[in-house]
């Protein structure tokens, strides 16, 4: 798809002196991301912000305080990504720590049961006899799961950070930074961030009522669980606020300094990465993926099990397993693609007509043999592709009575109002929905699906304009040919967390093709010559569109990021190429 490159205002360098040991390009970057002074980058625990001004958490931490003061039973219902998984593991490890005697998780299983404490799960929670369930990165819309459990006698306290809707829960204590009234600085806080927070706050109710003390119990260093958070937070694409960055970088460091939980270290070191060198981006795209693999194919209890795994070769064992599937997931993904880009050809309106928008505005794709863990990854895909909000659905259950769909939009679009539009104006058409304004999940009837596609473009289209399906990657500028060198990649690596808006710095420039080839069947291996200069610098581009017509390049502009290639103990700059065009 050609795309138009847009660099970044550059905004009039007005820092003073104590930035001038910070290259230009850094601070231009940094400008461009809004940040004014040296103390935004500085990412000490002491300037995160305060558990006491999140709604609800101290209704929270009476109620664990009391449950672990009497030795009641506690159960943490988690979700089947990797913010849940994330979270179940820090609720699980920090209460342990804090003494809690009877404390156990769930984890619904995404094929049976679907999303959230619904009055199903609720009914398998009774197995284990809880006498308080604590929801983490799920239950701001279970209302009637959280009446269920009222209705047994079971104390619930939700904590989650999606979007609610018209109607809270009935629960004994709500914590979301996003309920109505919470003055929580830090709106964009995961799911594993919240429960974080609550377990803070907890450690302080016990510490005031000499709980430690009493018990003898050294008083844990929560600390200790951010490489945790900072896995949950950037694998689930939330907004990297500087609360949020301070919460990963946090945790990233006590990564890089070994200091992880084992599965974590494992599941790095079976990607093939280095626990040393360890960036934000290698939690979103290596880990997280291994992780998430578990809650869409099988069992996020592998995951779970893995992040609470306190034996570095049981850890392994897992990570190995979470690898394989993967790999399963990979190939799936690749085969539901492909089956894909058949049914955007069968609109008879394909990218390359005359009329590129002629496509549905907002796509909605399905068919009945898709894999509903996988069918997020695929809006994903498609959406980039063609650059417009995708919904792909998958079967529900056998008979294809019900539809699970995954949305995820483009700039300009809040997906879970546009949702919200549509049930507005088709009451019947939705079964249920929640989400953000990036991504968001689905049930409708399989009998609704024409009606319901039909009714989510024709609200895309009201929400947007043309400029908008326009596809634009932003660029940073240009390098100078003397900042294009290792050294200016290592201290872009370690000058962030980089994440969701807060993008890891991208470049554009001229150079002159030396040498194009084909590596791995797709992907494009370029020697590329630095315009005006003898400079060579290597680059590369993963699924290039160029396969196949690379003898075509001759000069090119692309927009890359600068890396670290590192081969048989040698480093050398690389350029990881998001885009070529040529010149």
């Amino acid at each position: 798809m050609q795309k138009k490159i847009v660099r970044r205002r550059i905004v009039p360098d007005g820092y003073a002196e104590s930035w001038a040991h910070i290259p230009d390009f850094l601070r231009r970057a940094y400008r461009a991301r809004g940040v004014n002074s040296l103390d935004e980058l500085e990412y000490t625990l002491s300037k995160l912000a305060t558990a006491q001004h999140m709604k609800g958490v101290a209704a929270a931490s009476q109620i664990l305080a009391e449950a672990i003061q009497h030795r009641r039973r506690i159960l943490v219902v988690g979700d089947f990504d990797c913010d849940g998984a994330t979270s179940t593991s820090v609720a699980i490890l920090a209460l342990k720590m804090m003494g809690a005697e009877s404390v156990d998780y769930l984890v619904p299983n995404r094929f049976e049961y679907g999303y959230g404490l619904t009055p199903e799960i609720v009914g398998v929670a009774q197995q284990f006899s809880p006498d308080v369930i604590v929801t983490v990165d799920n239950g701001i819309a279970s209302c009637e799961g959280v009446a269920a459990a009222n209705e047994l006698g079971i104390s619930v306290i939700v904590t989650d950070h999606h979007l609610p809707g018209s109607e809270l829960p009935d629960a004994d204590a709500i914590v979301n930074p996003n309920q109505p009234g919470c003055e929580f600085i830090s709106k964009a806080t995961a799911g594993v961030g919240v429960i974080f927070y609550v377990m803070s706050d907890l450690r302080r109710v016990l510490r005031e009522r000499a709980w430690f003390e009493q018990t003898g119990i050294v008083e844990p260093n929560l600390a200790s669980l951010l490489d945790l958070v900072a896995l949950g937070t950037i694998a689930d694409v939330v907004p990297l606020d500087g609360n949020n960055r301070i919460l990963v970088e946090q945790g990233i460091r006590r990564i890089r300094a070994g200091k992880a939980r084992p599965g974590i270290l494992a599941l790095i070191d079976v990607a093939g990465r280095d626990y040393r060198n360890l960036a934000a981006s290698d939690l979103g795209f290596v880990v997280g993926p291994r992780l998430n693999a578990a809650g869409r194919l099988d069992d996020m209890s592998i995951g779970i099990e893995c992040l609470l795994c306190n034996d570095p070769l049981r850890a392994r064992q897992l990570a190995l397993r979470l690898d394989e599937l993967n790999q399963e997931r990979k190939q799936i993904e690749r085969e539901m693609k492909a089956h894909a880009s058949v049914l955007v050809d069968e609109f008879n309106q394909a990218e390359t007509s005359s009329d590129k928008n002629s496509l549905p505005w907002g796509m909605c794709l399905y068919d009945e043999t898709w894999h509903q863990g996988v069918i997020g990854i695929l809006a994903s895909r498609m959406k980039e592709q063609f650059h417009r909000p995708v919904i792909a659905f998958a079967p529900a259950d056998d008979d294809c009575v019900e539809l699970k769909g995954s949305a995820r939009s483009i700039s300009g679009l809040h997906i879970r109002d546009a949702l919200d539009r549509v049930a507005t104006r088709y009451p019947s058409l939705l079964s249920k929905f929640g989400g953000h304004s990036m991504a968001a999940g689905m049930t409708i009837e399989s009998k609704n699906y024409d009606a319901f596609a039909k009714a989510f473009d024709e609200v895309v289209r009201e929400e947007l304009d043309e400029s908008h399906l326009e596809a634009v990657i932003v660029s940073d500028g240009e390098l100078a040919a003397h900042e294009l060198n290792i050294d200016t990649a290592e201290l872009l690596r370690k000058a962030g967390p980089w994440g969701q808006n807060f993008l890891e710095p991208v470049y554009d420039g001229l150079f002159d093709v030396v040498q194009a080839r084909v590596v791995g069947t797709k992907h494009l291996k370029l020697l590329l010559q630095v315009e005006g200069t003898e400079q060579l610098v290597d680059g590369i581009e993963f699924n290039s569109d160029w396969v196949g017509r690379e003898a075509e390049l001759k000069k090119v502009r692309v927009v890359y990021r600068p890396d670290v290639n590192e081969f048989r103990g040698r480093k050398s700059l690389q350029l990881m190429i998001q885009y070529v065009e040529a010149a």
